[in-house]
């Protein structure tokens, strides 16, 4: 019989539904429960797509003598982290402060005030690897609940004091300087692995928000080195076994120091802001390696992580069901055989039996071994398997199998859509299905900004279009101005939090500059006008993560940390860069500087903590550049494939061209002396004041130049003086 969770949208919920626990969703119902009958709460926060989460049901939520000891002490709640990170922060706030670490599945202990006492992560069923076992852990805190409660009381209550202070707003400061800046580049080059690419040892996670930081430091002041850290991390993720070298797109991280080994589930968050990142490399180094990786990418989006209605899924699982197409072990196909990765590796002889003459050169490509080149692991289905990796260049191969580059080029592509047939056959990794407004606004970011920025993939501009389109009319109330965070099969729900205002907003930014459409500028800027209200502090500057209105999030957090996704504040300080260049308005740099200043404390001393708001930080020192191209058709084409060529990365672009040019004009009144007709210009201001029209490619080459020169030397005057 399913418990309470039967009825709950999340996919991680439901995946829960069929456990012995009686489940409760976070909620009134549970918090009753648990005071009317003076039970503590156990807590247990994931996602869908989490393989620890899953280890840890399978060994104890679906074990009956353990769910016998939490039903019989506890109310115990299910969370899914993706849908409420608000409770997400204040748990994992309290984890990290008193464990010292964090992660999912969280396992937390809550009085029935929900103040939390005792937490962790994973916990195995009995104890071992010198971790104590669940069942004594259930057993020993209902002990000490029932014998020594004012103990547990007065413990919660002083933690949840001390957390409190420790989220208290410190005095604002002044906008940090480009000194700052330059500290963090030398931060992140102390830590840089020349030889293999990323920051420190193993694991390794892609992390954009530094990537992108390097990029605008190397373009403010010239750095190679700040490039150089960046092209070669993401070459080496690129060429290595993160990236799904037969379907397309990156898995969450890398297990050790040399990007072979991934831990496999697919995040569409890391989709959005590596392609971000791929892209930026291609524009500043020239090279269409780095662009081809960002499309590849945007087509693994389109094929296995887009909902018809236009929405993007959040996620892709690491376990599935081995084929096993040489062995005849019976429970290899069983639901509780799920391996890690099985989806994603070979066997030698799967490898031949597909590709036939053509699978020497692939097993040259990808490192493929007779008997596996994966490291052993009892826990996974990796012994005897191949992790596809680059393991050779096509001149190489070329050289080895005497055929030509084009040849094994032809080849490898015939092999890949071969391998990906085959491989669709197999049972798939769980896919989480549901539409989340805020990784929908990166991706949304993504498709718009490779449609605008990389040579032949204007067809991707649809993607970002159908997407947010959808979020308008299916998550987006206009009459009440309320946003929601999620969509699943057909119901919307959870009011929208500060990321989700900020990322969405950030994402119609990016198709505005890319279609010209004003209707999306004019949604972002009232998005941009709700998140102020919702979730701006009046006091020190920045943005709450959530409204404060909701009596059972116990810490209202205001988050300074751009991890796997970058912080609300964070992408809100680059949103109004763009949005006050666009409209002259004073109050939204006011917010901007304001914010500024109060992370600059945070970013004087911990650098690394906060990249993306740094790379808010280089782009408001470098300035802001407006770029107006006017008129459409070839010649425009021409002028806007020279703009492709170049790497800017503080300018915002404006397309007047096709059916909304007085619509933009309203919404733009400083454009409005630009409308140059059937003539194709481009107009080149700075705090909107505009140089001369530039009607050809040849003399906006030479602008955008001399611009570039310009400024490198005017930052290495500036430099010089305050040395």
């Amino acid at each position: 019989m399913a418990n309470r969770l039967g009825a709950e949208h999340s996919p991680y919920l439901l995946q829960h539904k069929d456990n012995p626990v009686d489940w409760y969703p976070w909620g009134d119902e549970a918090f009753a429960r648990a005071r009317s009958e003076d039970r503590l709460i156990f807590l247990s926060i994931g996602y869908s797509t989490c393989h620890w989460c899953h280890v840890m049901e399978h060994e104890s939520f679906e074990d009956p003598q353990i769910a016998d000891v939490l039903n019989q002490h506890y109310v115990s709640i299910k969370v899914d982290r993706e849908e409420r990170p608000d409770v997400d922060r204040v748990y994992m706030t309290f984890v990290q402060s008193t464990t010292g670490s964090g992660g999912w599945p969280m396992s937390v202990w809550l009085t029935p005030q929900l103040e939390p006492f005792y937490g962790g992560t994973y916990y195995p069923p009995t104890a071992r690897w010198g971790r104590p076992g669940f069942i004594d852990v259930l057993t020993e805190v209902a002990r000490v609940w029932r014998e020594e409660r004012l103990k547990v009381i007065h413990s919660a209550a002083s933690i949840i004091g001390r957390l409190r202070s420790l989220n208290a707003s410190s005095p604002s400061g002044n906008i940090p300087g480009s000194d700052i800046l330059d500290a963090a580049v030398r931060q992140f080059a102390g830590t840089f692995d020349a030889e293999r690419g990323g920051f420190g040892d193993q694991p390794k996670f892609p992390r954009p928000s530094e990537l992108l930081f390097l990029l605008r430091e190397y373009h403010r002041t010239g750095n190679e080195s700040a490039h150089d850290m960046v092209r070669v991390t993401l070459r080496a993720m690129a060429l290595g076994g993160m990236r799904d070298h037969i379907g397309g797109g990156f898995h969450r991280y890398s297990v050790d120091g040399g990007w072979r080994v991934p831990h496999f589930e697919k995040m569409l968050y890391d989709q959005a802001q590596l392609v971000l990142a791929y892209v930026e490399a291609a524009q500043s180094s020239g090279d269409r390696f780095f662009a081809d990786v960002a499309l590849d990418t945007l087509d693994y989006v389109r094929r296995d992580m887009t909902d018809s209605a236009g929405g993007f899924y959040s996620a892709e699982d690491a376990d599935s069901v081995p084929s096993a197409p040489h062995r005849t072990d019976p429970l290899a196909h069983s639901e509780a055989h799920k391996k890690e990765g099985a989806f994603y590796v070979w066997e030698d002889a799967e490898i031949g039996d597909a590709l036939g003459p053509d699978a020497d050169v692939f097993r040259l490509r990808y490192g493929v071994q007779p008997h596996g080149n994966a490291p052993f692991d009892p826990q996974n289905e990796f012994t005897h398997k191949n992790l596809l990796y680059t393991a050779r260049s096509i001149e190489e191969i070329a050289a080895t199998v005497g055929r030509s580059v084009e040849e094994v080029l032809s080849t490898l592509e015939r092999s890949r859509l071969t391998l990906r047939a085959i491989r669709d056959r197999r049972p798939r990794p769980h896919l989480d299905d549901k539409v989340l407004t805020a990784w929908n606004g990166l991706m949304i970011a993504a498709f718009a900004r490779a449609a605008r920025m990389l040579d032949g993939a204007t067809a991707y501009l649809a993607d970002a279009q159908r997407s947010a389109r959808f979020i308008r009319t299916t998550l987006w109330d206009s009459s009440t101005r309320t946003l929601q965070r999620r969509y699943r099969q057909g119901e919307a729900g959870i009011e929208a939090y500060a990321e989700d205002y900020a990322y969405l907003t950030f994402g119609l930014i990016e198709l505005f500059q890319a279609d010209g459409d004003p209707a999306w500028l004019e949604w972002a800027l009232d998005l941009q006008r709700r998140q102020d209200e919702l979730f701006w502090d009046d006091q020190e500057g920045g943005w709450f993560s959530t409204t404060g209105r909701d009596p059972s999030v116990l810490l209202r957090v205001k988050e300074e940390y751009d991890g796997a996704e970058p912080a609300a504040s964070s992408v809100s300080v680059l949103n109004l860069l763009w949005l006050n260049h666009l409209t002259n308005d004073p109050a939204l740099i006011e917010r901007l500087e304001r914010t500024l200043a109060s992370f600059g404390s945070r970013a004087a001393t911990l650098g690394r903590a906060v990249p993306l708001l740094l790379a808010g930080l280089s782009t408001y020192h470098a300035g802001v550049t407006q770029i107006v191209v006017s008129a459409d058709g070839p010649a425009t084409e021409s002028l806007w494939a020279m703009l492709r060529r170049h790497y800017l990365p503080g300018a915002v672009m404006v397309r007047m061209d096709g059916d909304h040019i007085d619509q933009l004009v309203r919404a733009l009144p400083w454009t409005a002396a630009m409308q140059s007709g059937r003539t194709p210009a481009v107009y080149i201001c700075r705090d909107f004041v505009c140089e001369r029209p530039i009607g050809t490619a040849a003399e906006l080459e030479t602008a955008l130049s001399g611009q570039e020169s310009g400024f490198r030397n005017q930052e290495s005057r500036i430099m010089n003086h305050e040395s």
